[in-house]
């Protein structure tokens, strides 16, 4: 019954926000919400401007333990075949695009993200192989 508010509605964890217009717009899940430094970080924010980048396939973004800011913003990106992979390069371009919190610390480049039977990204994978990514 967790899964159900006090009034009944089903809670999906979805984060949504809703505009001037009174349109809605989901902006990520909470259970994939990232605390650094005390501020909050939709990872979908961070994946469409990584994703906008020439010559990136697809990203996911993910929180990593960090000693100083609690969760630090990591991100794992497949790049189109035949690319050179950069990560600073890339980093410096985010910065030009992100406020400074929302930058990734780490960009991790790999063939392909794990997917469940429905094709969606099993960042919970991501989050165990790459968790230590900063410690190491």
């Amino acid at each position: 019954m967790e899964d159900f508010t006090d009034d009944k509605y089903f809670n999906t964890g979805d984060k949504g926000r809703i505009d001037e217009d009174a349109y809605v717009a989901i902006v990520g899940r909470a259970k994939d919400m990232v605390i650094t430094g005390g501020l909050n970080v939709y990872p979908k924010e961070i994946e469409l401007v990584i994703d906008d980048l020439n010559p990136v396939q697809e990203s996911a973004v993910i929180g990593v333990p960090h000693t100083d800011f609690g969760e630090a913003v990591v991100a794992v990106v497949v790049m189109n075949q035949g690319i050179e992979q950069n990560e600073t390069e890339m980093i410096l371009t985010l910065k030009e695009k992100l406020a400074s919190f929302k930058v990734p610390k780490r960009i991790l480049f790999v063939e392909n993200l794990p997917r469940n039977t429905m094709g969606k990204v099993q960042k919970n994978i991501l989050r165990e192989q790459y968790g230590n990514c900063l410690t190491d």
